[in-house]
């Protein structure tokens, strides 16, 4: 498979041209990569109007995630999650709907934040089997219910899954229950772009979501702003008609031409045998997961390469657990009171997979933390996002916000996602949330 945005930017990069063009650094190293870094010049093709090399390598990925269209970001998921929301927005106003979206409420605060500045109303599906935020699992049962129950039907569904500690909807099974009620199935597949090249292609457009969005670099060997909008094969030509656009209104006029090479190179990668490779490492990651079990680990999720470990059943927070594996230079993805998260790829190796489990084997069990996370509760929505977002605001210590409606979206990334959402009145369960992550202020509406 040919590489054509590399193959432009390293003839480029050789012909030692004098650039009067942007960037400032002129090719002139620093770094090292600076002289592979240009903008826009003739020949170059434009990112969200290609039609020359970036346009054929986009072509390339669409050929092997098998999808209608498949377009780059060079500003990760977060920008391909505005530009859905916004092509489902312009959808369902073409053909006389509501811009109403059904959520699952583990939903990264892009999504939020990109729902308010639309303008978006969004009903938030939480089912009373979710136990932390960070995971909710929508099953198809309790998807139909909600459509079925619903006073008026929502243009689409978003769901995030993969989510952040590795557990997964049957895409398959609610997209069959969209399609069933007429509504688009949008999905945050940020955390997996290796699912449609496993043995069993388990990728959301594979399983029939309309649109989803891919973080190449969480999952690829991709630079980091790496990523891809897809478009489903059964999904209306309006999105791929209008996809193009609707990145352009939210992205930078100046992308990554570093990242671009990145994505570029990436194709090539999966073309030349990264299936077989990919087989080969998640079966060393599951022999690493039934190691962690007879060791008495808990863990938590079914994603093929995230590792999850509930670790207060074997008398560790989360957090104590990523300290002690920082002192022998393992770093995790993520870490809470109750959880650690290790995301891998073939890139780590079998020796990796083997240092973490010797390390982890070094821990000795304590008797089990009993303190757990508080239940999470359906706040009421006092108002909508986009009113909350650009309200009077003013930021309160914690046990002066009962009461008070958030206007914040303000968490940390991992895991982004927030324990109030804008507009919901802050409640005693807010609180003892807030508490129990050690959070002491937050932004509410004057």
């Amino acid at each position: 498979m040919n590489t054509p945005i590399v193959d432009f930017v390293k003839k480029y990069a050789e012909s030692n041209s004098l650039r009067l063009h942007m960037p400032g650094h002129k090719g002139n190293e620093l770094l090292g990569c600076e002289k592979y870094d240009i903008t826009e010049i003739d020949g170059a093709d434009v990112l969200y109007s290609a039609d020359g090399i970036i346009a054929e390598s986009q072509e390339n990925a669409t050929k092997l995630f098998d999808t209608k269209a498949t377009f780059y970001s060079t500003e990760g998921s977060s920008l391909c999650i505005r530009a859905m929301l916004y092509l489902v927005k312009c959808y369902a106003l073409q053909n006389g709907k509501k811009p109403l979206v059904f959520a699952g409420r583990n939903a990264h605060k892009t999504f939020v934040t990109a729902a308010a500045l639309l303008d978006i109303d969004v009903n938030w599906m939480l089912p009373q089997s979710t136990k932390t935020i960070i995971s909710c699992v929508i099953t198809a049962d309790f998807l139909d219910e909600a459509l079925k129950g619903a006073k008026e039907k929502p243009v689409a569904v978003y769901i995030t899954s993969p989510d952040y500690l590795g557990c997964m909807s049957d895409i398959a099974a609610l997209s069959k229950v969209c399609r069933k009620h007429g509504v688009l199935l949008i999905v945050d597949n940020a955390h997996g772009a290796y699912l449609k090249f496993l043995p069993e292609d388990i990728h959301p457009i594979t399983l029939g979501a309309d649109m989803c969005c891919d973080s190449a670099h969480k999952t690829l060997p991709v630079l980091t702003g790496g990523a891809y909008l897809h478009i489903g094969r059964l999904a209306a030509e309006f999105f791929i008609n209008n996809a193009k656009s609707a990145l352009s209104l939210f992205a930078s006029t100046s992308p990554s031409y570093l990242i671009l090479q990145s994505l570029d190179t990436a194709n090539q990668y999966i073309y030349d045998g990264y299936c077989q490779n990919l087989k080969d490492f998640t079966d060393c990651v599951a022999q690493l997961k039934e190691a962690l079990k007879k060791q008495g680990h808990t863990l938590y999720g079914e994603e093929p390469l995230k590792v999850t470990i509930a670790t207060k059943a074997y008398g560790y927070t989360g957090t104590e657990f990523a300290e002690l594996l920082a002192s022998k230079n393992i770093i995790c993805e993520f870490s809470d009171p109750d959880f650690i998260v290790f995301m891998f790829t073939p890139q780590v190796g079998e020796e990796g997979v083997e240092c973490l489990r010797a390390e982890l084997t070094k821990i000795k069990p304590k008797e089990a933390i009993k303190r757990q996370l508080p239940t999470l509760a359906t706040k009421e929505q006092r108002l909508t996002l986009n009113k909350a977002l650009f309200s009077t605001s003013e930021t309160l210590p914690i046990d002066y916000c009962l009461g008070k409606i958030s206007a914040s979206t303000h968490v940390s990334c991992p895991p982004a996602i927030p324990i109030v959402l804008p507009g919901e009145i802050i409640d005693q369960n807010a609180i003892e949330c807030f508490k129990y992550y050690k959070i002491t202020e937050w932004e509410v509406t004057k």
